[in-house]
């Protein structure tokens, strides 16, 4: 049985801590803020990043470098036979892609995932993949079987403001200050890895109930062969706010009985691009052995 390093990107929402308890391998993303370098999850905390933001910070984000995806390969199969490497979606970002060049020169045993996904689903494919190797699955093996089922998921966020979305040049400045006035929270979906507009709603309140009907529509419709608790697992996910993320878990727990419902901050490099008090859901079919 190869022995098979899992590898993966802090756009999973998996925390250094948690790399422990799952025994596998993470690149922090770096973040640029106000001309410095931060590393998520290194030298950069929550608290340190929102504060950052909430005071109008120059903050952006980019990709790991080459020197530092190679060396952390290098270094594992110093110790393992094969790499299984999960980066984010290809639709979000070109790091996918960067470490699919990097692969090729090291004749397959580094397998590079394009699991056109992010935040907790691509956390729960990292778990997926921890679980096919232990039962023995060779990198390629767990590859092919991540990518067969990299549209077995999707994510509803709602927005609490339009301001990042104007930053990143997605509304202009007027439609903006338009929809601050009309109180409009805007609703994003990722399907397919790549992320688009889904809904716009008059508050938060109508915005979670478009999010929750939006999940009960994929339900009974993409995902009605497996709704079972025993198929699928439902997420919640907040930017900074965890009690407003304990509040919307509980809506989603009376809207979905017997499901149980793993909640979690969204990433960094994530937040950066919807701001603070956004709130998501999300659902993935569970992988069978």
């Amino acid at each position: 049985m190869p022995k098979v390093a899992i590898v993966t990107d802090s756009n999973s929402g998996i925390t250094q801590e948690q790399t422990k308890e799952l025994c596998i391998h993470m690149l922090p993303m770096p973040f640029t803020i106000n001309g410095e370098s931060y590393f998520e999850d290194i030298n950069l905390t929550r608290e340190m990043f929102y504060k950052k933001l909430n005071e109008g910070a120059d903050v952006s984000t980019s990709q790991p470098s080459p020197g530092s995806v190679l060396d952390l390969w290098n270094k594992l199969l110093e110790t393992h036979d094969e790499i299984v490497h999960i980066p984010m979606s290809s639709g979000l970002s070109t790091s996918c892609e960067s470490a699919l060049m990097l692969a090729k020169e090291y004749d397959g045993k580094v397998q590079v995932v394009d699991n056109r996904r992010i935040s907790v689903t691509l956390g729960h494919s990292v778990v997926d993949a921890v679980t096919l190797a232990n039962a023995g699955q060779s990198a390629s093996q767990i590859k092919a079987r991540l990518e067969k089922t990299a549209l077995d998921a999707c994510i509803y966020i709602l927005m609490d403001t339009l301001k990042y979305l104007k930053k990143g040049g997605r509304v202009t400045a007027a439609a903006a200050a338009i929809g601050t006035i009309m109180n409009i929270k805007p609703v994003l979906q990722i399907q397919g890895g790549k992320l688009d507009a889904y809904a716009k709603a008059r508050g938060a309140r109508q915005g979670r109930k478009l999010m929750l009907d939006a999940m009960r529509g994929d339900f009974n419709i993409r995902f009605a062969d497996a709704c079972d608790p025993r198929h699928i697992q439902l997420y919640v996910a907040y930017s900074d706010d965890a009690d407003a993320g304990q509040a919307f878990r509980q809506e989603v727990e009376a809207a979905f009985p017997g499901h149980d419902i793993y909640m979690a901050a969204l990433p960094l490099s994530v937040a950066c691009h919807i701001g603070p008090r956004a709130m998501a859901i999300a659902c993935c079919r569970k992988i069978e052995i």
